[in-house]
Formats: structure tokens, C-alpha cells, sequence
């Protein structure tokens, strides 16, 4: 019995994650519609570990149920983006004040320190890995100020704007000004300048912010067109 838990889980765990890279790489695209059918037969998986994944996927913001017809990639939100946004910045800035009132230097400073200003470019991160590093350094700035509740109502927005935040560093041009603007920010809050480091910080996640938005856009649209090129090959068949 426990074998064929464990096995289940497995498969659920499987079908969500192939799911979710869907989602992420726009094979699938917001608006689009399927059934747990589809998503079995595609996947080679039973009923019952694909709903298991799509429930997650639900309660994770990624997709939702239709009534009496399946399931939908859920619509973007552009507005509730925006919104995240707007609380993401002013929990960064209360951050940046709260650090340079603190009577020392944390050590995630100087940690974040030698991430963002390396000796040489070719010592930068490539790829997932810049984005990883990306969300650790505004998280850990966060974490740095001290107030727990702070840190988690922080990692809960920052859980849900992944889907855009990853977009930013599919650009070369993004990359280099994440390290030019980070580098930038930490020195600021080195030289203990708060309203220095707020700025900063927040002209650096309003410029994120454009970019993940115009690259989403194009993205979905380069998506949608290659939607109709297959349905209208599979027609003209």
C-alpha cells in the first residue's frame, strides 16, 4: 500500500512539474483550455495524480476550473502584476530604512557583496542560475531587516510573480544591469544611505518591471500565433 502511494505521489509530483514548464515556457497559454483526459493521455498518467497536480496548480494561481468544462490556464492579470508590484517595493524600501538602523552590518550584506560584484565578468552567473540568485538577493535583503512577518509576506509575493520575474534574464542587456543595479544598491546601503538604497532598489524593480511585461507580452503573442499556424496546418490536413 505504501508502495503504491509513494508511486502515485511520484506520478503527481511528475505531471505537475511537466505541467508547470508549460505554463512557464507558453506551450501552454493563458486562456488555453483542456481536460484531465488530454493531460492523461499526453502524459501517460491516470486521472487521479494529474488531478492531484492541477489542484495544485490551482491553488498556486496557474490555473483554474471550469465548470462542467475542464480546465483553463488561467487568464493574465495584468493589473493584479501590477498591484504585487506596488507591495513588493514597499516592503524592499521599509527594508533598505531598517537595515542601515540596524547597529551592525549583517552578514547577508557582505554575502550578497561577493555574489553581485565579481572580480572579473566571466565569474557572473549564467542562465537559471542568475535568475535563482535574482530572487535570493531581494529575499535576503528582505530577511536581512529582521521582521519575520516582513520576510513572509515578501516570499509569498515573490512565489507569485516567478512567472514573469523569470523573463527578465532571457535578455543579455537585463543581466547586465541586474549586476550594474544591484551592485549599486548594496553600496548604497554599505555607505549606510537608506533613501539612497530605496531609490535605487526601486528604480531597479520598476525597470524590471517594464521589461517582464513587454517580454510577456511577446511571448504570448509568439505563442498564439504558433497556436494558429498548427491549427491551421492540422485543417488544411
Amino acid at each position: 500500500m505504501a508502495t503504491n502511494t509513494k508511486r502515485k505521489e511520484s506520478m503527481a509530483d511528475r505531471v505537475y512539474e511537466a505541467l508547470k514548464d508549460d505554463i512557464f515556457e507558453f506551450r501552454l497559454i493563458p486562456g488555453d483550455k483542456f481536460s484531465e483526459g488530454d493531460v492523461g493521455t499526453r502524459l501517460h498518467a491516470s486521472r487521479t495524480p494529474v488531478r492531484e497536480a492541477l489542484y495544485r496548480l490551482q491553488r498556486e494561481g496557474y490555473v483554474e476550473v471550469l465548470f462542467r468544462s475542464g480546465w483553463q490556464v488561467k487568464p493574465f492579470d495584468f493589473r493584479q502584476v501590477e498591484e504585487l508590484y506596488d507591495l513588493r517595493i514597499t516592503l524592499e524600501r521599509a527594508a533598505m530604512h531598517k537595515i542601515c538602523a540596524l547597529d551592525e552590518e549583517p552578514q547577508a550584506i557582505r554575502t550578497l557583496i561577493a555574489i553581485w560584484n565579481p572580480d572579473h565578468p566571466s565569474e557572473r552567473a549564467v542562465g537559471s542560475t542568475v535568475r535563482a540568485l535574482d530572487e535570493s538577493f531581494h529575499c535576503d535583503l528582505v530577511a536581512a531587516a529582521g521582521n519575520r512577518e516582513m520576510t513572509r509576506i515578501h516570499r509569498e509575493i515573490t512565489d507569485r510573480l516567478r512567472i514573469v520575474r523569470r523573463l527578465d534574464f532571457t535578455r543579455e542587456d537585463r543581466v547586465d544591469a541586474t549586476y550594474v543595479e544591484h551592485a549599486a544598491i548594496l553600496d548604497a546601503l554599505r555607505t549606510n544611505l537608506a533613501s539612497d538604497a530605496a531609490d535605487r532598489l526601486t528604480q531597479h524593480i520598476r525597470a524590471s518591471q517594464k521589461a517582464v511585461r513587454e517580454i510577456t507580452m511577446e511571448r504570448i503573442r509568439e505563442a498564439a500565433e504558433a497556436h494558429r499556424r498548427v491549427a491551421t496546418e492540422a485543417g488544411v490536413r
